[in-house]
């Protein structure tokens, strides 16, 4: 007799933390406050290289454009969750969980081509000074910023349309706080060759040579680096580029720990707590690195307070 085909899923249950009930009003609050202080630090970054015009450089540009990924990667997978915490319904329809799969990669694919872009303006900065102007114009600059809000969109389309074709029958629970790539491939009973293979190319194509590319520009940074006299000039230069390659670090840390390995050595309770510091503590940390230490930043920021402050509205009667 032979078995009888199940249908796909219409909807699955986000498993989340519902293993500790008491635990779910205490991880609402603190995932609240997270969120709010990413969203607020961010906006605070936007806005104040938008109307701050000493901060109308490449590496600001950049900068502001992550800021945005940063919002929207956290928009994407917080509010979804303090929903599931809040209201105690996990589930969640087929079509919004691709979509958010689908905004996840492509969001997670444009950081590393602006964080890539990044190192390549401190690499021209500090290694090639006198034609900085040149190669880092604002067409240039507008032009690495567009190609990182599109490459992740699109290389992401042919995978993700892969992953909504395969069958999600061996169960409906993901356990996981949201759809991730390797919680839904434990739940396929297709053949998921094919999607990990194009997993690994995609993550060789984005996150792979995004990676090379930042290393072979830190080696040249430091070389650089290394060849100035003096102990002032080698910290001035260096001070440049810290918050950048401490992002990085933080980031590629986080991101080989979750996907560069196959799926047979999925491990719940540690992708979940990598999944969570890559979804969470970088664009947390993103905005406290790059303005904390960042004088230039801190004294714009002042200014815009400042200007914030003193404004007026004229004295005028409206009828």
């Amino acid at each position: 007799m032979e078995p009888q085909v199940q249908e796909n899923a219409s909807e699955f249950l986000i498993h989340g933390f519902s293993d500790s009930p008491s635990l779910q009003l205490p991880l609402f609050v603190l995932f609240l406050i997270i969120y709010l202080f990413i969203v607020i630090g961010n906006l605070i970054i936007f806005f104040t290289i938008m109307f701050s015009c000493d901060l109308h450089t490449p590496m600001y540009k950049f900068l502001q454009n992550l800021s945005i990924i940063d919002i929207s990667s956290t928009a994407n997978v917080l509010p979804a969750l303090l929903h599931f915490l809040i209201k105690k319904q996990n589930n969640i329809s087929f079509f919004r969980c691709m979509t958010q799969l689908y905004l996840y990669m492509s969001l997670a694919g444009s950081e590393y081509i602006v964080l890539t872009a990044m190192s390549y303006d401190r690499y021209v900065a500090i290694c090639d000074p006198l034609h900085y102007i040149n190669r880092m114009n604002e067409k240039h600059c507008a032009w690495l910023i567009s190609a990182a809000n599109c490459v992740g969109f699109i290389i992401s389309a042919g995978h993700i349309i892969l992953i909504s074709k395969l069958s999600y029958c061996k169960s409906h629970l993901i356990d996981h706080f949201f759809c991730d790539l390797i919680p839904l491939l434990k739940l396929s009973c297709s053949d998921t060759f094919n999607v990990e293979i194009l997993t690994y190319v995609i993550g060789t194509l984005l996150a792979g040579n995004s990676f090379l590319l930042t290393l072979i520009s830190y080696i040249y940074i430091i070389s650089t680096i290394l060849k100035i006299q003096s102990t002032h000039g080698r910290q001035k230069a260096f001070s440049t580029c810290a918050s950048h390659l401490t992002c990085v670090i933080i980031l590629y840390m986080t991101l080989f720990c979750l996907y560069m390995k196959p799926t047979t050595s999925y491990s719940l309770d540690r992708d979940k707590l990598f999944s969570l510091l890559y979804s969470v503590l970088v664009p947390l940390l993103n905005p406290l690195i790059y303005t904390l230490k960042n004088k230039e930043f801190l004294i714009a920021f002042n200014k815009l307070g400042q200007k914030v402050l003193s404004f007026r509205l004229p004295n005028k009667v409206f009828f």
